[in-house]
């Protein structure tokens, strides 16, 4: 079980908390860490329903063959379209923050956020050309550096809190918090890839339910504290000025410039390795969507033992994000994009336990 609780957890504390700290307090202001927990709900709900199908039907296919399954290929073709688009949204959002942290660190502004956020994605598209996965093999020891560094900052943080900047008075309406949660809530979106991984799971019907538990518990909590550790040190003015940078400006005041270099370092590591995860997953799962004839079938045809095709296309999508579309324009586009996704799996599991295939995991 410890392995796909870091599954979880390494998916969802991928690159998200880094990337959206600061659009989320531009919008909820005060009440920046109830827009954390509103989008976590969803995704706690949503884990509900992928430990239910990924109990009875274990497949590295994951969402894919939930949706097959639930609603046939002329339904989930679409939707599974859907999902692959909004991979590559979400490594634009990925790209644009480890841009906007390595920048903040050289200290250059201007449009050389985008030069690094292009370089970093078409860097790690070579090394998956060439079949290297350097990163992917130490993502267990990202995983425990992330969480250290982000736990480091909210307990250090908790201290110098101001509680006028997060009680009630600073709150917007409840419609702001709502609307911030709806553009975070791709933050949460690695708690699928536990469905991956169920093939491998011993004990499924108990260990899986746990896994998902745990993993997106202890990612709301974190997600809850770290926003209300910023908020409550910087004011809303101030971590808008430096948005793109929010975690690293936010753990100034009381970390000093030793702690916005390690957040800023942490932010570069962390969506680093998202991006090259991300990327790898996506042209897999491109490469199986045209063997299946979701995709035209030259995306299903393996180039050099490797699905070249997929990569390429995802590559390009994403560079199209990076260099066209601003931060919150590509969060609401991925959100989007994985509400409507979720809102199938949930879906799935209702149509699936209505028939008796999901009775006793439900």
């Amino acid at each position: 079980m410890p392995a796909l609780v870091s599954i979880g957890i390494g998916g969802m504390v991928g690159g998200g908390i880094f990337s959206v700290l600061g659009l989320t307090v531009r919008i909820a202001g005060g009440g920046a860490y109830l827009s954390f927990l509103v989008g976590g709900v969803v995704a706690a709900l949503t884990g509900r329903s992928y430990s239910a199908l990924s109990v009875r039907i274990r497949s590295r296919g994951g969402t894919a063959v939930f949706l097959d399954r639930a609603f046939g290929t002329n339904v989930a073709g679409p939707l599974n379209l859907l999902l692959w688009l909004s991979y590559f949204v979400m490594l634009g959002l990925y790209a644009v923050a480890f841009g906007a942290y390595l920048a903040a660190l050289l200290g250059v502004s201007g449009s050389w956020h985008r030069v690094f956020a292009s370089v970093i994605v078409v860097c790690f598209a070579v090394l998956n050309l060439a079949g290297a996965k350097v990163v992917g093999r130490a993502e267990s020891a990202l995983v425990y550096f992330k969480l250290t560094i982000l736990v480091i900052f909210c307990f250090a943080g908790l201290a110098f809190v101001n509680p006028a900047r997060t009680g009630p008075a600073a709150w917007p309406p409840a419609s702001a918090v709502v609307y911030a949660g709806a553009l975070i809530f791709l933050g949460y979106e690695g708690v699928e890839l536990i469905a991956n991984a169920s093939e491998d799971a011993r004990d499924p019907a108990r260990t899986l339910p746990r896994a998902y538990l745990i993993s997106s518990g202890g990612v709301i909590a974190l997600y809850v504290l770290v926003a209300f550790v910023a908020v409550g040190n910087l004011s809303p003015r101030a971590i808008a000025a430096g948005s793109d940078y929010a975690l690293a400006a936010a753990a100034r005041p009381f970390l000093g410039t030793a702690g916005f270099t390690l957040i800023a370092i942490a932010a570069v590591v962390s969506t680093s390795s998202a991006i090259n995860a991300t990327l790898y997953g996506a042209a897999k799962f491109t490469y199986l969507m045209g063997r299946d004839g979701e995709l035209p079938a030259r995306f299903g045809q393996p180039v050099w033992n490797r699905p070249i095709g997929g990569l390429v296309a995802t590559t390009a999508g994403t560079l199209v994000i990076v260099n066209t579309v601003n931060i919150e324009g590509i969060s609401l586009m991925g959100s989007g994009g994985f509400l409507i996704i979720f809102a199938a799996v949930n879906l799935a599991a209702v149509n699936l336990a209505a028939d008796g295939r999901l009775a006793r995991a439900l």
